[in-house]
């Protein structure tokens, strides 16, 4: 089987799927004729095909063929039909990217043909906003090239941060997770400034922004947490008394049980167990 080097398949165009469609596509890295994708409703490739211009298909074993780029977006839960339809029609020219969440590289190593480069990662839901950051690492028969060619395509909807796979369920814990910790600290912020006597569409405005501004600063300006908050914090003032009150109450041990816990259950999936 012949492999066109520019060629991607993106096997389930799911959000993340067609996040990481729409990224290739508007940076002008891929163009639409260079990637196929696949999902299980014509309607919905009907619909990806009038929206980015690209082909859209039912067929995995069609998207796979010739593509030098596979990248699987399925459910965790659809891996194994998945890889029954095109683990013996892959070959050690292609490389094989995962981004479905606690599925080791092995376990898609041990169902595909022998040799191909496989890359598992873990990018978050900011990655719909392009704004997401993705986990890397590599299986047993990929090397650098590999893992440069998975970064080039994974940093079109954010940033990457490679690791060796003992980590993966921490990244899964932290960032993978992450965006539902942040969502939660806002409910509570923003059901705070209502009861402060603040309308709904403010505060949320007051609190979002803030939550934005202060990742900007913490990315942009490099700045150390410890730094930005001693920053934020007169003596005697507001918020001294404010981190207080979070510390008596066990917030920062409460962050770290809970980030313990993600990790310890995205072992157990990854084990396969329920």
């Amino acid at each position: 089987m012949a492999v066109d080097e520019r060629r991607i398949a993106i096997l389930g165009a799911g959000q993340i799927g067609e996040a990481l469609l729409t990224g290739l596509l508007s940076t002008g890295w891929r163009k639409p004729d260079e990637i196929v994708v696949t999902v299980r409703r014509e309607e919905r490739a009907q619909e990806l095909a009038e929206r980015h211009g690209v082909r859209a298909t039912l067929s995995n074993t069609e998207a796979v063929s010739g593509a030098a780029m596979v990248v699987i977006a399925v459910k965790p839960q659809d891996f194994d039909t998945l890889l029954g339809e095109i683990g013996g029609i892959l070959s050690p020219e292609q490389t094989v990217l995962s981004i479905a969440a606690a599925v080791p590289t092995s376990l898609i190593e041990d169902r595909i043909a022998p040799g191909v480069p496989v890359l598992r990662a873990m990018p978050n839901t900011p990655a719909t906003v392009h704004e997401g950051v993705a986990g890397l690492c590599a299986g047993a028969h990929a090397d650098d090239e590999h893992l440069a060619l998975a970064e080039d395509v994974l940093l079109h909807v954010g940033s990457v941060v490679r690791v060796p796979e003992r980590y993966m369920d921490a990244v899964t814990a932290v960032s993978g997770s992450g965006p539902a910790y942040f969502a939660l600290l806002a409910e509570a912020m923003i059901e705070a400034g209502i009861l402060l006597g603040l309308s709904r569409e403010d505060t949320t405005q007051l609190v979002v922004q803030t939550m934005l501004g202060t990742a900007k600063l913490l990315r942009d300006e490099k700045m150390h947490p410890v730094e930005l908050r001693e920053m934020v914090t007169s003596p005697g003032g507001t918020t001294i008394r404010a981190i207080r009150e979070l510390e008596q109450a066990g917030v920062r041990a409460a962050f770290l049980n809970a980030i313990q816990a993600a990790m310890d259950r995205s072992r157990e999936l990854a084990a396969g167990e329920n």
